[in-house]
């Protein structure tokens, strides 16, 4: 099916909802005839006959948001254009692309970061940009290792500034992200000339706080790097906050060009230490309350003793003893804990807690193939069996939101997070999900 096809399916069903809203003369005078020719980040583009249908439109703004948004298609808004228009051209499409790029997770704010001495510098240079965006540090950039709170800070920023300053346009986004949208420009020009590069060079331009993560995956990348320097340039000298972050210090981002390393040592370089034992203590401990979990200190010690620095993979050994705690009806004890782990590690020397491992326990226990698991039928049976293994994947494995999302089928960033959080919410108030969930991670320990 074309997408123009997919165009006219979505829009005739918001049509049936606007008859309900709007008078039989201004429907068939205007409304009738309007043309949907793309949809962007939830809103559907319109193509009205003239200026002024296109008026008329958006002065009935209100009722067609509200039968956008009862017609149940996943879109949300609406923008009208009209061919040789000076008013209503597609350069009003990047106006329509403000809303962040990927999802911030609303638990992740400066109250929920531990603070240690391993990384009270960067929280309070943190703090302090979320404080005055363009003023103190810009542009910020933030290092450190795998799991030590990097993407933490920069949602904290996001979520900070969202709340306390909400005139503000704040565009949260992953470097693969970023990278994604400058390939599809790319190939999008041939088709739709100018307007495709004007739309993704506007989405990133006309915003106040930028916040990229990941950097590094743009080594050798250098067509992404031309067209993100530009975007530097143009935010810095209007004083927009940029801030950045990457596994390593700028100076050692060898294969970045040169012009872009000097911008980002041009600001303020902050790193994340590894944390201490007492740290990692009451990371745990944090952790284990969001969780509406108490763990008594013998075992929050015990979780710590020999174990790496990465939060992600602390967590990964909570989960594991508050699973166990759950599945045998037990309160958690030392003894629970070391019995649990002892299970897990022995699971992983067998080498079956692998994404596969996960992916075929969903499969069976839902009587469904990998592809339709993978795929992007959206049937409710395979959507709820999808939601569940990307919520397990991230329960049970410590690997990357995007590394999830390329394992369930090429899905971005905000779709895992997105999936992990309704799976959340369901086991809170649904005992059906929650017994679907625990079964299928027994199902895997089990393997």
């Amino acid at each position: 099916m074309s997408e123009k096809a997919q165009f006219e399916i979505l829009w005739e069903k918001i049509q049936e909802r606007v008859r309900r809203v709007i008078t039989p003369i201004s429907y068939e005078t205007y409304f009738k005839w309007l043309e949907p020719v793309d949809v962007v980040n939830k809103k559907i583009v319109l193509r009205a006959t003239s200026d002024t249908a296109a008026s008329v439109v958006v002065r009935n703004g209100d009722k067609l948001r509200e039968a956008i948004l009862n017609a149940d298609v996943g879109l949300s808004d609406f923008v009208v254009v009209v061919d040789g228009s000076s008013t209503y051209t597609l350069n009003e499409l990047p106006d329509a692309l403000e809303e962040v790029s990927v999802r911030t997770d609303k638990r992740f704010t400066f109250d929920s970061y531990v603070v240690s001495s391993s990384n009270k510098f960067v929280y309070a240079a943190a703090k302090s940009v979320a404080e005055a965006p363009g003023e103190n540090f810009n542009p910020l950039y933030i290092y450190g290792g795998t799991g030590l709170g990097k993407t933490h800070l920069m949602q904290a920023i996001a979520n900070e500034i969202a709340v306390k300053k909400p005139t503000l346009k704040v565009l949260y986004t992953t470097s693969e992200k970023f990278l994604n949208e400058y390939v599809d420009s790319m190939y999008a020009r041939k088709g739709e000339g100018r307007e495709a590069d004007a739309r993704f060079r506007n989405r990133y331009r006309n915003v106040d706080v930028l916040l990229i993560d990941d950097i590094q995956f743009w080594a050798d990348k250098y067509g992404v790097q031309e067209a993100f320097f530009h975007t530097f340039n143009e935010l810095f000298a209007q004083n927009k906050q940029i801030v950045i972050t990457s596994d390593c210090p700028a100076k050692e981002l060898t294969h970045l060009e040169e012009r872009l390393r000097t911008r980002f040592e041009g600001g303020l370089i902050a790193d994340i230490q590894p944390p201490d034992v007492e740290t990692k203590v009451a990371i745990l401990k944090r952790k284990a309350l969001e969780k509406k979990y108490i763990v008594p200190d013998d075992v929050l010690a015990f979780l710590v003793k020999n174990s790496d620095n990465n939060v992600r993979t602390l967590e990964g050994r909570l989960n594991t003893v508050i699973f166990a705690s759950k599945l045998h009806e037990e309160p958690i004890t030392l003894s629970l804990a070391a019995t649990a782990l002892q299970e897990a590690i022995s699971t992983e020397e067998q080498g079956e807690l692998t994404p596969e491992a996960i992916i075929r326990a969903t499969c069976s226990y839902f009587n469904i193939s990998k592809e339709d698991l993978l795929g992007r039928n959206k049937r409710q049976e395979f959507v709820r069996a999808r939601q569940i293994c990307t919520y397990l994947m991230r329960d049970m494995l410590t690997l990357p939101l995007v590394s999830i999302g390329k394992i369930m089928g090429g899905k971005d960033h905000s779709t895992v997070i997105y999936a992990c959080e309704k799976v959340k919410e369901l086991m809170r108030v649904n005992d059906t999900y929650l017994k679907q969930v625990n079964d299928i991670k027994s199902a895997v320990l089990k393997q």
